[in-house]
């Protein structure tokens, strides 16, 4: 059974380096959508506040990512890229710019001033020969606890199981997020890129917040999967020609769930950066208030990282 990448279709062709004003509108505009300018006006992050991004591996010497920022953690598939063209490092390299670019870059470039901790499980093959990248459950599962012994508070999982997963794996599974929820570290998934209505071991969990995308105007894109408990616990942000960095000097456009979960990713990194000693508990409950619906449905909330932020002050009250 494997895990997978939620690798999107590539929309358009390179974008040089020093993004025009249209380019800066557009991406201004997708960050007013879900009221990320605001927060990011008023912080870049904080470098303890950790996010364990469990991905492809990353340029980690590209000129437009916070590099300074940015950690391996040691393991058998490296943190920086050894192949800039395979689709492991692609996709790896474009979430971590959406994260931790520099705000200066063409990518969204959330937080930037968080640490970056990069634990591959995919690994690289030349993109001629190359399939979707892959993972074993297990290997998924170690992967989210390797990030919380290594001080990881979030973690950005931009991948979803490619079938149902067998009794051992689904328990490996269900327990790597058990710790993630005992051990107060938060992880966001993508719910995936196949226009299903249902669930799976990762996003059916109580602890977890999927992400389904949306497009510039807040809609849910159908191909992004749905469900009970996405629509209960989880979140819709951008996932629509969405800009990040390429693994050269160039920003590509891609999009998909796995697109629009570090959108989320990075503003609760964000919001636990203004409220550093808050629990992950109360970090969760703000990001409950902020997205409550008034009736049960499939299609969860649209991310408003403003709201969150402005929730805070009544759980740290408690």
């Amino acid at each position: 059974m494997l895990a997978y990448a939620e690798l999107s279709r590539r929309e358009g062709t390179a974008i040089p380096r020093s993004p025009d004003f249209s380019q800066e509108t557009r991406a201004s505009k997708v960050l007013d959508l879900v009221n990320l300018t605001p927060l990011m006006e008023l912080t870049s992050g904080r470098p303890e506040i950790v996010i364990g991004l469990v991905d492809g591996p990353v340029v980690i010497g590209h000129p437009d990512l916070a590099g300074e920022n940015v950690r391996e953690i040691p393991g058998r598939i490296g943190g920086a890229c050894a192949q800039a063209g395979s689709l492991a490092c692609m996709h790896g390299t474009f979430v971590a710019g959406i994260l931790c670019a520099k705000r200066s870059s063409a990518a969204p470039a959330i937080c930037p001033a968080c640490t970056l901790l990069v634990r591959p499980i995919f690994s690289e093959t030349p993109t001629a020969n190359e399939l979707i990248p892959s993972a074993t459950p297990e290997e998924l599962a170690a992967a989210i606890i390797e990030c919380i012994d290594s001080g990881a508070r979030l973690v950005n999982l931009s991948a979803a199981l490619a079938q149902v997963p067998s009794a051992k794996d689904e328990r490996a599974l269900g327990q790597a997020l058990d710790y993630a929820a005992n051990r107060g570290v938060i992880v966001v998934v993508a719910a995936g890129n196949q226009g299903t209505v249902g669930s799976t071991a990762i996003t059916r969990h109580p602890w977890v917040i999927a992400v389904i995308a949306c497009d510039r105007r807040g809609r849910p894109l159908s191909e992004s999967n749905f469900g009970n408990s996405i629509g209960r616990r989880g979140l819709s942000a951008p996932g629509e020609g969405i800009t990040s960095l390429g693994t050269d000097s160039k920003a590509v456009p891609s999009g998909g769930t796995s697109v629009a979960a570090p959108f989320v990713t990075g503003a609760i990194a964000l919001v636990w950066s203004e409220f550093p000693d808050a629990s992950a508990g109360q970090i969760k409950l703000a990001v409950t208030k902020a997205h409550a619906q008034r009736r049960p449905t499939v299609v969860p909330a649209l991310l408003n990282a403003w709201a969150m932020y402005t929730a805070m002050p009544e759980f740290r009250s408690m």
